[in-house]
């Protein structure tokens, strides 16, 4: 039997191949080496199991008759071990009774071939057996990450109908208060007011993230493209946090005019997401800093704090809308704003990013394609 070079090398694989015959082990070694698999033989069915203990492979081929201990008993060995029973085992044997495969089968073996062996055959079912391998190991994990967002997806869930409801609870407090204030005329009805009103806004904040989130990601939400002027802007979006900011000092540094092509709705609100959330974290006696400008082809605005700061494994989560939860866990912010803030500078053709360490306080960036300025 001659192996013959195939024009496509299969992908590696590591197999481990028990026979107590050298040169059976020796045949199948060299044939199967030729395709670049990584090749393992073992004479008995005892040293077999300690070299798959050591280095699980990723698949077996099982001679049956062996002394000591048979093909039988080692697959059963393999099934009964839990890193290493889901590993495919293919029986190789002289025994071609259809009782001695059913037994094979019934040890949890996935396939059985005959002695003498042909290349071709055992090239093909090597090969089709780590495929269906590859493929379970992908579902396994596939079916992992699926189960990890949904418990990321209900914590979520959980964490916005809370917020939901405690802005809801100031509303209906508020209600409640404003009815007892026409019989005893001693309740603060402004002061009522102005609460309910901002817990209001912020529900109509919170609905108004998800349902843009949900539009953004399905690449329906509407884009007006115009020449903006990012300085400009960013000076807007200080001025208007300003009375919120107090006494934190705002500071920005910007040349007169950064021109972008960008959505202006959808960058003012990016900005004043980024805005709000160095305040929430910059102590009373910190600073908040916007920094606008030029980076080669690109329009480059940067919001820095004092605060805490991020951890490097939350750079990414802080952006995710299924990261949120966890974020949230760690004290590190609440809410969707930055998931939305992600997909909408994306949607421009533009990146955002994290600049971050904990006690240095943290930066949020994004940047936008840069355009001529308007003539006239």
């Amino acid at each position: 039997m001659q192996a013959m070079n195939d024009p496509q090398t299969e992908s590696a694989g590591n197999l481990l191949i028990v026979d107590d015959m050298p040169a059976n082990l020796r045949l199948l070694s060299d044939m199967l080496k030729q395709h670049g698999y990584r090749v393992r033989p073992a004479p008995s069915g005892e040293l077999a199991l300690q070299a798959a203990q050591i280095d699980p492979p990723d698949l077996v081929l099982l001679d049956v008759s062996m002394p000591e201990m048979d093909g039988y008993e080692v697959c059963q060995r393999f099934k009964a071990d839990p890193r290493l029973r889901d590993i495919p085992i293919i029986f190789v044997s002289a025994l071609d009774e259809v009782l001695d495969k059913v037994k094979a089968f019934g040890s949890g073996g996935v396939d059985y071939i005959t002695k003498p062996v042909h290349y071709e055959e055992v090239k093909a079912r090597v090969r089709t057996h780590l495929e269906l391998r590859r493929r379970e190991q992908q579902l396994h994990e596939s079916y992992t990450r699926l189960q990890s967002l949904e418990r990321l997806r209900d914590n979520l869930v959980h964490m916005v109908v809370h917020d939901m409801r405690s802005q809801l609870t100031v509303m209906t407090a508020g209600l409640g208060l404003v009815e007892m204030l026409d019989a005893t005329g001693r309740t603060p009805a402004n002061k009522v007011w102005r609460n309910m009103t901002h817990a209001a806004e912020k529900l109509k904040d919170m609905i108004t993230q998800l349902l843009d989130i949900s539009r953004l990601e399905a690449g329906q939400m509407p884009l007006h493209k115009t020449t903006c002027n990012l300085s400009q802007t960013a000076r807007e979006a200080l001025e208007a946090v300003a009375p919120l900011a107090a006494p934190r000092q705002l500071v920005i540094h910007a040349p007169e005019a950064v021109w972008a092509e960008c959505d202006l709705d959808l960058v003012r609100r990016v900005l004043g997401n980024l805005l709000a959330n160095a305040i929430k974290f910059t102590p009373a006696s910190g600073e908040v800093r916007i920094e606008v400008g030029e980076e080669g082809r690109v329009a480059r605005v940067a919001v820095a704090d004092t605060g805490q700061g991020i951890p490097p494994e939350f750079h990414k989560k802080v952006f995710e809308k299924f990261g949120q939860a966890e974020v949230a866990h760690k004290g590190l912010g609440t809410g969707l704003g930055l998931a939305f803030c992600k997909l909408a500078v994306e949607a421009q053709g533009g990146e955002i990013g994290l600049v971050s360490a904990p006690g240095q306080g943290s930066t949020f960036w994004f940047s936008l394609p840069v355009v001529a300025p308007p003539q006239g």
